[in-house]
């Protein structure tokens, strides 16, 4: 691709290891310790020194530095380290799935933006060629098409493949890249994750530049590639068309603007809504660019959300519509520049999914608000299941209340993440945006429609918070009250602290249910104070009514945290003293 080749040459001067592949070098595999999966070499490139494999999962997902040129941020995640990552999972996925007899098993790969894609794509290949499977490269694609591919029957587009590989870092730097994983029972969670990078170390230890070039000889011959994402598109415009009675335009005379954030989200403009009779002019940052020069392609972004909310009033849009780098989050503006982002979203998509299914649980991560539960409750009569945070924790624990009797067809994170049942749990950002046309699009086909205000009424009595704000406590792990612990026993050491404090306060009240932390009711708003999924980290979030009931919150959690002196209290100081 041109954009691929400009940035290439762009960045000659920032990336020499582009120059300089590390695949001469013989590798070896050491473990340092039973925790660390550790590849050292005394004659390894500088960029494949003690890689530690486990470092790289993030969850559910795959993630690791891709390019140099960053300050204190090595290359870790190379072609070399990539190609084993493949093909372990090509093991792992020949563990559980037997060929058919007519064909060898296949695994669709794609990629978004970034200006490392290209590379790893052709290290996925590799990996997954050199253990037997047929590779079937999508190209530009977004995290939601390279799940549906193995659900999606036609073998012109070679599906269903029997796995997936999306390379894409979601809305980190450009530096960064990755990888999500799929079947057709859905995302990798995070022991199967966990799994294929302990393959992945393994046959990392094998690697020799002559069995490297093998593969890559190898590699060619069992690559195809197709436009699958021309099939996920169609099935996302017959979707608007059957909510609107099989009109081949139902959304003709409505201006809606996207936003795909120089992501894989351009697609959606020309793709989707301008084949259901869309004006789409005044669409901005459509094409693909790995640097995202205008901003961060992230809905929950205040400049991203800026862009677009003004784009829709610049262009007099009705809907304004923006797309996360690999197009698994979303977030939308109505005509008036209304945000329908983290809780108004949520509330919009639960106002939907309970005109569909009344009584419908719907499940949100623990940050959402007590507005929110209040609207879903009493206005929408739903129930509200706040969980864990983590797109794939709310999911999971979704389709455990399902298997359990409890009905739910929603899940959904503040951050944007939204799967719904009817859509196999997907967390698929085009879709939840497709219900919202879908809404548009109907109430043109009954005559009732006035733009985006069937959208906007939709939330009419969500009580919204005068004051929010999210904390982030940093553990100092070097810190001697550390005691030579880890980071995850000292903050739940900290959390404990301030649930007894909470309970000897009788102007505090903790919430009767709750998974994650210590979320605490008082002085009209809510705390929350939880331990990061991944970090040494404590985030704290308060939300009140006035500013002066949020810093009252806030001194209750600083007068329990002050105890631990490892804990960074700096941004919770400076918020109570500031406000």
């Amino acid at each position: 691709m041109d954009w691929h080749i400009t940035h290439a040459v762009a960045l000659l001067g920032k990336i020499p290891e582009w120059l300089t592949e590390s695949r001469k070098y013989l590798l070896q595999w050491s473990a340092l310790d039973s925790n660390c999966l550790v590849i050292s070499s005394a004659s390894a490139a500088p960029s494949l020194e003690n890689i530690d494999f486990s470092k790289l999962q993030n969850g559910s997902d795959i993630r690791g530095v891709a390019v140099a040129g960053v300050e204190g941020e090595p290359v870790n995640l190379t072609e070399s380290v990539t190609e084993a990552i493949a093909a372990a999972f090509a093991a792992w996925l020949l563990d559980r799935k037997a060929a058919d007899g007519s064909r060898g098993l296949r695994v669709s790969v794609g990629h978004d933006s970034r200006i490392s894609a290209q590379k790893l794509q052709d290290a996925v290949s590799r990996g997954i060629a050199s253990a037997g499977l047929d590779v079937v490269q999508y190209g530009l694609a977004s995290t939601p098409a390279m799940f549906n591919s193995t659900l999606t029957e036609d073998e012109k587009f070679l599906c269903p493949v029997d796995g997936s590989i999306m390379i894409t870092a979601s809305h980190l730097p450009y530096n960064r890249n990755g990888f999500k994983f799929f079947t057709n029972a859905g995302g990798l969670g995070k022991a199967d994750i966990r799994d294929i990078l302990e393959r992945a170390a393994n046959i990392y230890a094998t690697f020799s530049s002559e069995n490297l070039k093998t593969s890559e000889r190898a590699t060619s011959a069992s690559i195809k590639r197709v436009d699958y994402m021309s099939v996920y598109t169609s099935d996302l415009v017959k979707a608007v068309r059957r909510a609107a009675g099989n009109i081949e335009k139902p959304l003709e005379g409505f201006h809606i603007v996207v936003d795909a954030g120089n992501g894989a989200g351009g697609f959606f403009a020309g793709k989707v809504l301008e084949p259901l009779g869309a004006i789409t002019s005044g669409s901005q940052f459509l094409e693909p660019d790995g640097l995202f020069p205008n901003h961060i392609p992230n809905p929950e972004d205040k400049a991203a959300m800026k862009a677009i909310t003004r784009a829709v009033l610049d262009n007099n849009a009705d809907l304004g519509i923006i797309f996360d780098t690999d197009v698994d989050r979303s977030a939308a503006v109505d005509s008036m520049g209304h945000e329908f982002n983290r809780n108004r979203l949520i509330a919009l998509m639960s106002a939907i999914v309970l005109e569909e299914h009344p009584g419908t649980t719907i499940v949100t991560d623990s940050v959402t608000s007590d507005g929110l539960t209040s609207f879903i409750e009493k206005k929408l009569g739903g129930k509200h299941h706040r969980f864990k945070r983590g797109y794939k924790n709310v999911i999971d624990e979704a389709i455990r209340l399902n298997s359990v009797g409890e009905e739910s067809h929603l899940a959904i994170e503040t951050s944007g993440h939204g799967a719904l049942k009817e859509n196999h749990w997907l967390d698929d950002g085009a879709f939840l945006m497709v219900k919202l046309l879908n809404k548009l699009a109907s109430a043109r086909a009954l005559g009732t429609s006035g733009g985006s205000k069937v959208l906007t009424d939709l939330v009419e009595g969500l009580e919204e918070p005068a004051v929010a704000v999210e904390l982030r406590l940093k553990i100092d792990q070097n810190h001697v009250d550390m005691k030579g612990g880890s980071f995850r026993d000292y903050g739940e050491a900290v959390l404990k602290h301030l649930e007894n404090m909470t309970n000897s306060d009788p102007k505090l009240q903790k919430a009767p249910v709750n998974y994650e932390g210590v979320r605490v009711s008082g002085y009209g708003g809510w705390f929350l104070l939880r331990l990061s999924l991944h970090d040494p980290v404590l985030p704290l979030n308060i939300e009140a009514p006035s500013n002066e009931d949020a810093v009252k919150l806030g001194l209750s959690v600083l007068a329990a945290v002050k105890e631990f002196p490892a804990l960074d209290m700096s941004a919770l100081c400076k918020f109570v003293h500031a406000s």
